[in-house]
């Protein structure tokens, strides 16, 4: 057991022997079949490659198809995962009633945990809630931080999107801008509207929001075309996701405009047009550690009874990027951990 060898019979005699099994029986029971070690507890670290996982976490996300943000908060969820041993579950979909119908699935499949995004809140309270109720334990992550802690959520880990858009706002001062489109890719999404909220709060100029549907990419880049084609006072633009900034840099290019472009979050694509210049300034929050801490923080719950933040959001972002990063980037973008 555990690479554990029996004395050879050739070797030992008698009490030799006697007190060899005695040894063996010891030592099997220290590190091996039936010990609280094997369950990946936080003494003996990670539990990977010890059997069936003993832990099924669940998360549930509003992201729409295509968007690769979420796929690097999967890359982080499922890194946490294979270190912790736990079977990990995803399921997303955009809209707030059916994310509630995922989060009661989960439910009825009793997981050990449950991740969850609050991007529309009120759809899905009464189904956190619920969760909470039966004994699930509950982390929310990236959006709705605020309403976290009122639905039972032992935690949030995300960032805080007001601050974040105020940051984005100080630095468009600091760059001289003047007139600001900000592009919400989801409509009723809590967490985009407050970022670009706390842009405009911040910023110094004029901002006016365009509505467009992020899941469909040639309509998107058609309304933002029309827009700065209609509007050659617009010298900015702010996107509120990596996939809606290489969008944006087709539609300045097709509408001949001189616009700058900023964008919150961040991945491969963003970090290739940040070196080529297209793109000023990106807000990294960090999804692949919103993933990571969710899961481990969720086994740690289970396993240790931890908690984190203190009723407070633990805070992964933001953090601005510019040019000057992509050397350290692109290797971690590359490999979808950044």
């Amino acid at each position: 057991m555990n690479g554990v060898r029996s004395a050879s019979p050739r070797t030992v005699r008698g009490s030799t022997v006697r007190r060899a099994a005695a040894l063996l029986t010891t030592l099997a029971l220290a590190t091996g079949c039936g010990a609280a070690g094997a369950q990946g507890s936080p003494e003996t670290g990670d539990g990977a490659g010890k059997g069936a996982p003993h832990l099924t976490i669940g998360m549930v996300s509003h992201s729409g198809d295509g968007d690769t943000f979420w796929d690097i908060v999967q890359n982080g969820a499922e890194r946490a995962a294979a270190k912790d041993h736990v079977k990990f579950l995803y399921a997303h979909d955009k809209e707030g009633a059916q994310q509630a119908a995922l989060i009661q699935s989960y439910i009825d499949q009793k997981v050990d945990g449950l991740i969850v995004t609050l991007a529309k809140p009120e759809a899905v309270r009464a189904a956190v809630r619920k969760a909470v109720a039966h004994g699930i334990p509950v982390v929310t992550i990236n959006s709705g931080g605020e309403f976290s802690r009122a639905y039972g959520a032992l935690a949030h880990i995300g960032q805080d999107e007001s601050v974040a858009g105020r940051a984005v706002g100080d630095e468009l001062n600091r760059r001289h801008a003047k007139k600001v489109l900000c592009v919400v890719h989801e409509q009723g999404n809590v967490s985009l509207e407050d970022r670009c909220a706390g842009v405009r709060k911040a910023f110094r100029g004029t901002l006016e929001n365009l509505d467009v549907d992020g899941t469909n990419a040639p309509a998107s880049q058609s309304s933002i075309e029309a827009k700065l084609q209609a509007d050659a006072s617009l010298d900015t633009i702010v996107t509120l996701g990596a996939p809606m900034a290489a969008i944006s840099v087709k539609a300045r290019e097709q509408a001949g405009s001189s616009a700058k472009i900023a964008t919150f979050d961040l991945n491969s694509a963003v970090v290739k047009l940040l070196k080529a210049k297209d793109v000023t300034f990106a807000v990294d929050q960090q999804p692949y550690l919103q993933g990571y801490e969710a899961v481990d923080l969720l086994w740690l719950h289970r396993t240790n009874a931890d908690v984190l933040g203190g009723g407070k959001p633990v805070l992964t972002g933001p953090a601005l990027v510019t040019a000057k990063d992509v050397p350290k980037l692109t290797e971690y973008t590359g490999r979808g951990t950044r």
